[in-house]
């Protein structure tokens, strides 16, 4: 068998920590967008072990077309209500039946979403403050073929690409985490603070300022002075964890188009901007490494609700983020990392039309010297690509 295409080259540009400006954004998991994002993968996880359970293999499924469409509030302090509920419609197709046994695709799917949903924005009551709805139509059964022999490797249903970059910057390490931990550990002992969290960070130079949009949730605040003191808490926590990831100075300002005067301020019945009037789709919010980051190269595909098997749309993003930081951790002397993924329909996902590492380096390393040691990694890394279909069916790889 002939090797594998990997191309190896030196970045003829600066690593993005050396760039004069960065920017750097992460949609919370109670974003509009992020909602789609996950009720999608929570139901493409939740199709593909169920054929797994059923038939021992994933059949044929898209779940990446999930849209919401916002509804309207009336928050005040001590609790308001959902005057019109948000509307969710998860879209896609899905082998509804195959060898003589039908699936009950639509029961999963919404059973996934309403779990989905309790997890991960409590204060949205299923069925009456969000209506989750399913069309999901009936997939292709020539479609199967191109999954491959069972237990063989894929091939490619598109061609398409991934990219990938390791290792984070100090910006896009302090965005992804303020936005984690705000809403794991901050919001655990600060239940005011909903899981809509926009983080937005800009480095200029050597000073990084961060943006937070905190949706609050009424019920648990009783006036305007308590609001003041969670979004000041907010900033603290912020402030205080940003120094965790950096040594250069840093800027924090929370819910900046607050306007007292006017009694404008980021509250909200339910946790989530979804309540009024901020719709969301799948695929327009982070990218498969969780950050939205224009300063690097990214692909536009949506990688939730994609199926893991051979979606290049969701398998190439995932996997060259994974062969990025792979490279970057066995490998020493890269200062930047930047990897691309190309497929061809009907070639094996293990074997992309090009992967391609571009590389910059260290002062004083030369590529010459790690060159063979990436290929190598690289390599390894394609090969097991199937690993990552696994590993996504069981939830360990985040896809947003």
């Amino acid at each position: 068998m002939t090797e594998r295409n990997i191309r190896i080259s030196t970045g003829d540009r600066l690593a993005v920590e050396d760039q004069e400006v960065e920017i750097v954004e992460r949609k919370g998991v109670g974003h509009p967008d992020s909602i789609c994002d996950g009720i999608a993968e929570a139901v493409s996880r939740a199709l593909s072990q169920m054929y797994l359970d059923r038939v021992g293999r994933v059949l044929h499924y898209n779940t990446d077309e999930t849209q919401l469409a916002a509804g309207s509030a009336a928050p005040a302090f001590n609790g308001g209500e959902v005057v019109e509920p948000i509307h969710i419609l998860v879209v896609g197709r899905a082998t509804r039946a195959w060898e003589g046994q039908q699936f009950p695709v639509d029961s999963v799917a919404l059973s996934a979403a309403r779990d989905y949903l309790a997890k991960h924005v409590p204060e949205l009551e299923f069925g009456t403050s969000v209506v989750v709805d399913t069309r999901i139509g009936e997939g292709s059964g020539d479609l199967q073929d191109v999954f491959g022999e069972e237990g063989g490797v894929p091939m490619a249903n598109d061609t398409s690409f991934g990219v990938g970059h390791a290792p984070l910057t100090e910006t896009e390490t302090v965005v992804l985490n303020v936005e984690r931990r705000l809403v794991t550990e901050y919001a655990a002992e600060n239940p005011a603070v909903g899981p809509d969290i926009k983080v937005m960070g800009k480095r200029e130079a050597d000073r990084i300022d961060v943006t937070v949009a905190a949706a609050t949730i009424d019920r648990y605040l009783s006036d305007v002075e308590q609001y003041r003191d969670t979004v000041t808490g907010v900033r603290e926590f912020v402030d205080d964890l940003a120094r965790e990831y950096t040594d250069r100075e840093v800027g924090v300002e929370v819910n900046t188009a607050d306007d007292f005067a006017e009694g404008s301020i980021y509250l909200t019945a339910t946790g989530t901007s979804a309540e009024q009037g901020d719709d969301g789709s799948v695929g327009r919010g982070n990218r498969a490494n969780g950050l939205i980051t224009p300063n690097r190269p990214m692909s536009m595909e949506a990688t939730s609700g994609k199926n893991p098997v051979n979606h290049i749309g969701k398998l190439y993003n995932l996997l060259s983020t994974e062969i990025a930081e792979s490279v970057v951790s066995d490998v020493d002397g890269i200062r930047d990392l930047r990897i691309r993924l190309l497929s061809q329909i009907g070639q094996p996902i293990d074997r992309p039309l090009v992967a391609d590492a571009n590389v910059v380096t260290e002062p004083g390393v030369s590529l010459s010297d790690i060159e063979s040691a990436i290929r190598a990694r690289v390599d390894t890394e394609l090969a097991d690509v199937t690993g990552v279909t696994r590993r996504v069916v069981t939830g360990e790889i985040n896809t947003f």
